[in-house]
């Protein structure tokens, strides 16, 4: 362990010094906002409401791009500034047009985001930057918010608008005051995670509804050159690039520019002939083409001052791990912000409700009420499952802490940017390496300090060498002397070395504990028992060749149980998966017996 924690705590320190020399590792300091070509309003702005003293190299290499009106395609890590990137040179077009443009002119950008999340913080930097230019109108419609309300607001006329693809493709089948005449630019950000979450469909439908695709475009730009209006812009920005965004590119772009982001860095999996077939330019410096890389695995981007570790556990310690790891964490910095990723809804609710009641205190501390909590932090959870106000309350006053413990689902993964997140704990795995990479991004955003752990059970291990794959190697987090640092409230101290981490007598008085506490409370056990139901589904749901990592067969559901604080894994549950599993055997032993017999019979014809 010794190795470990020289090769995982100097590479903290040396990025410490690295963060004090250079605020924003990629900023690009050779140039300012206005020598872009932005307007000098909208760079005060840049720099008083936002905090751009100088353009990131994302920015750098899009915002003139943008401004030249050609179609653009940029991948670039998360944490990068690419909504600053797209938003700039829009705002910049929108305030010089004369005559000054008014709301009843309708909508002449639209930006397309995944979640509701990441469409509330896309309106809220649009507010920060349109404070000078008043008359440019930004808004915003989702689902979870009231329709009617929207169909109102689109009356009076938004300028910019933000938009989740279902409730978009909704108001443009169903809203006939709802203008689009006027719309120049279609923004997709976070382009990957809008199609991993099914709305492709939605999207070829938006795309038809306003004739935004390619072989639409000969027609608009005729219509439209008598009256010397801009062609109609279409931008596309992902951390990832895969067949499906791909696809989205020819569907939607026309002679695109490709943005990169780090010559450190291979440019994502896509051969020279996929982008001759979306138009690129192969002499065009901007697109760097001798960072194409054909082959068919990607290296993905992660910020380069990101520490990632891995941390192995027993299934039946994962809990007291990562209840340890946090109360560590906690006590060891003044101000830490650390989210939690979970795999279901269900897991985020028991964890929020165990942590925001269990206490544990030394025998000379008996009455409950003098007891401190277990993690002294307010703790928020998030996940797709409550009500829209709770989700941008929660999201609003976790952004605001400064001492602060979020837990969540996917719902925050991509494009969400929490200010000040120090730390990234994965504690059920993401599954595809895309996912990883995104989770990680909501740290070290803008050249700032950030840490990542992934949780990984003995049986996964082999999910290291599929993210090795995608270029990301992680080091192994000192678990046992985080492990050492606390107080075993059994007298007996074991000074020899344990076989195992689930023997150590600060992981088994700390189990004991939880335990006792979920059994005597109804509530929290059936909290338990949900979140561990929910949890095995999850664990099957996995795909291709995860499948060989995450095998549901290597499950002991015993094990699992513990895991959740319960002493005995759930009957019902347990039945019923073991149910399926008998189900699952018998169906293959009836295929192999048949296949047997076919081969007998086939054989005996052959002898005849």
């Amino acid at each position: 362990m010794a190795t470990t924690k020289k090769r995982s705590e100097d590479p903290t320190k040396a990025k410490d010094a690295e963060t004090k020399k250079n605020t924003n590792s990629e900023v690009f300091a050779s140039c300012s906002f206005s020598s872009l070509g932005l307007h000098s309003s909208l760079c005060d702005q840049l720099r008083d409401r936002m905090g751009f003293e100088a353009p990131t190299l994302v920015q750098a290499q899009a915002i003139p791009v943008i401004l030249s009106g050609r179609h653009v395609l940029v991948n670039a890590a998360t944490g990068t500034g690419k909504t600053i990137a797209y938003l700039a040179p829009i705002i910049h077009h929108l305030q010089g047009k004369q005559p000054r443009i008014q709301r009843s002119d309708g909508t002449f950008a639209l930006v397309l985001v995944p979640t509701r999340e990441l469409c509330m913080q896309v309106y809220e930097i649009l507010q920060k930057l349109l404070h000078r230019f008043h008359w440019i109108v930004p808004g915003y419609i989702m689902g979870g918010e009231n329709r009617s309300k929207e169909k109102a607001r689109l009356r009076k006329g938004i300028s910019i608008l933000v938009a989740t693809p279902g409730r978009l493709l909704d108001h443009l089948k169903n809203t006939s005051s709802f203008l689009q005449t006027n719309m120049h630019w279609i923004i997709f950000d976070e382009a990957d995670m809008i199609l991993e979450l099914g709305f492709g469909k939605e999207i070829e439908e938006i795309l038809d509804q306003l004739g935004s695709r390619p072989n639409q475009f000969a027609g608009k730009e005729s219509a439209v050159s008598c009256n010397s209006e801009p062609k109609r812009q279409n931008l596309l920005l992902s951390a990832t690039l895969n067949e499906k965004v791909n696809h989205l590119a020819k569907l939607s772009l026309e002679n695109p520019v490709m943005i990169g982001l780090d010559d450190k860095k291979i440019q994502p999996a896509l051969s020279s002939e996929d982008f001759e077939s979306l138009g690129f330019d192969v002499n065009d410096e901007l697109e760097q083409p001798d960072k194409l890389m054909s082959s068919s695995i990607a290296d993905f981007r992660v910020p380069s001052q990101l520490v990632q570790r891995y941390v192995k556990v027993p299934c039946g310690s994962r809990l007291v791990v990562l209840l340890s790891i946090l109360k560590h964490l906690f006590e060891s910095g003044p101000s830490q912000k650390i989210v939690v990723f979970f795999s279901t809804c269900d897991a985020v609710d028991f964890h929020y409700s165990l942590l925001s009641e269990f206490k544990l205190s030394p025998n000379t501390q008996p009455e409950e009420e003098l007891r401190p909590l277990f993690i002294r932090s307010k703790t928020f959870r998030l996940h797709g499952n409550m009500k829209q106000e709770d989700r941008r309350t929660t999201f609003q006053a976790f952004k605001t802490e400064k001492l602060a413990l979020l837990l969540c689902t996917d719902v925050i993964a991509r494009g969400v940017d929490i200010p000040k997140v120090r730390f990234i704990i994965q504690y059920d795995s993401p599954g595809e390496a895309t996912e990883y990479v995104h989770r990680v991004g909501r740290t070290a955003r803008l050249g700032e300090r950030g840490e990542a752990l992934l949780f990984l059970q003995p049986v996964e291990m082999d999910y290291l060498k599929d993210l090795e794959k995608h270029g990301e190697s992680l080091t192994e987090y000192p678990l046992l002397k985080v492990l050492d640092s606390f107080p075993s409230y059994d007298q007996k101290r074991h000074v020899k070395k344990f076989l195992t981490l689930d023997l150590h007598p600060w992981v088994l008085s700390l189990q004991k504990a939880l335990e006792s506490f979920v059994v005597a409370q109804p509530s929290m056990k059936k909290l338990a028992k949900d979140a561990f139901c929910s949890w095995v589904r999850a664990y099957t749901a996995h795909r291709g060749e995860l499948k060989r990592i995450f095998m549901v067969k290597k499950l002991h559901l015993g094990h699992v149980a513990k895991s959740f604080a319960l002493k005995e894994q759930p009957s019902l549950v347990g039945k019923s998966f073991q149910n399926q599993q008998r189900k699952r055997k018998r169906e293959e032993k009836q295929k192999g017996l048949s296949r047997s017999k076919k081969r007998k019979f086939v054989g005996k014809n052959m002898n005849k």
